[in-house]
């Protein structure tokens, strides 16, 4: 969410027994792709004879006031948790505020390092996942990482066997393709934590938070009525602030980090969904709002089902979402994005 005036920067991890940070490997670098400057990744779920194949990319938003404006996206690739062929994480972590970057890095790699050690994982995924994102938020308000207005969202995606555990925090996104005869469908897997969403908009309210537009809290407009629509299609989408006071301004109602924004109920508590592999889903996307915040679900599924290589997919998306960015706003985003293509290899 947020395109004027909010918070941006962002970066990026991934690899089978430890978090790599920007990259992910290759023994090979001639079967690196062209734009995405990575390898073809794929990992075998044996338990259920399936592959994963998958790329991820993140590009550094364009700031023209801020050309060497760095890149507060991550990303985090973990295959083989605890050793376990059919365990593996995705995860995209989008960094907001003045040490956004900093935030979204410590969570990104604490995450899956508490969720990896956790010997009841397998046991009670839910509860692991809860676990490690409230110990991940208690340490980056514990660390040197000044947490006060800047934070990250994390949308995270846990495959065990044949089964996502989908876990969210905030406005970035995940999605699942589904084939229903001639169509493909996207199907939303998560739902963006945002004031639009009632829920969400009551739970702050009732935290002592105001939600206001800016033109609300500029005086433009009324503040005792709703000025925006369910659609989310506003260029100044309501925004959460502290009672008498120009800010924080958050325009999601859920993070990690933003330690002011918390004590007016941005928590860092995920909603978890569950979703069971069928043979009809064909891939998912999880990627940061850079991407979703001018692409609908659907629209990234049609892209992702034009192409075989998810490198080719995670370009394509990028650039689409870029060239939205530009034509709309004249700056964009920074971009991150994940594409797992699921081959169930009982059928093909």
């Amino acid at each position: 969410m947020g395109c004027c005036r909010r918070w941006f920067h962002k970066r990026s991890s991934s690899d089978d027994d430890s978090p790599e940070r920007q990259r992910i490997v290759s023994p090979r670098r001639s079967s690196r792709h062209l734009l995405t400057g990575t390898p073809l990744q794929t990992i075998h779920v044996p338990s259920h004879n399936l592959n994963l194949e998958y790329s991820a990319f993140t590009h550094r938003g364009y700031y023209p006031y801020s050309l060497d404006h760095e890149n507060q996206d991550s990303f985090c690739i973990k295959t083989r948790i605890q050793g376990n062929p059919n365990l593996h994480f995705f995860g995209v972590f989008d960094g907001h505020g003045r040490f956004g970057d900093q935030c979204s890095h410590f969570v990104r790699d604490r995450l899956i390092e508490i969720l990896s050690s956790d010997q009841a994982l397998l046991d009670d995924p839910v509860k692991a996942y809860n676990t490690a994102f409230l110990a991940t938020n208690s340490e980056l308000h514990d660390s040197n990482i000044n947490d006060a207005m800047s934070g990250t969202t994390a949308i995270t995606v846990l495959v065990i066997g044949d089964t996502l555990f989908v876990a969210n925090v905030g406005d970035s996104r995940a999605v699942i393709a589904a084939k229903h005869g001639n169509r493909i469908v996207a199907e939303s897997i998560t739902n963006d934590q945002t004031p639009y969403r009632e829920d969400e908009y009551e739970r702050v309210k009732l935290c002592g938070a105001r939600v206001l537009t800016f033109g609300q809290i500029d005086g433009e407009e009324d503040p005792n009525v709703k000025v925006w629509s369910v659609e989310e299609d506003d260029e100044d989408p309501p925004r959460i602030w502290l009672q008498d006071k120009h800010y924080p301004g958050a325009a999601f109602s859920r993070s990690l980090g933003d330690s002011v924004a918390e004590t007016i109920g941005v928590i860092g508590v995920p909603e978890v969904s569950v979703v069971k592999l069928i043979p009809h889903h064909m891939f998912f996307v999880i990627a940061s709002d850079g991407v979703f915040q001018y692409l609908t679900s659907q629209v990234v599924v049609n892209m992702v089902a034009r192409y075989r290589d998810p490198r080719d997919a995670c370009a394509a998306v990028a650039g689409e979402s870029y060239k939205k960015w530009l034509e709309k706003y004249g700056q964009t985003d920074d971009i991150t994005i994940i594409v797992v293509y699921i081959k169930h290899l009982n059928n093909t």
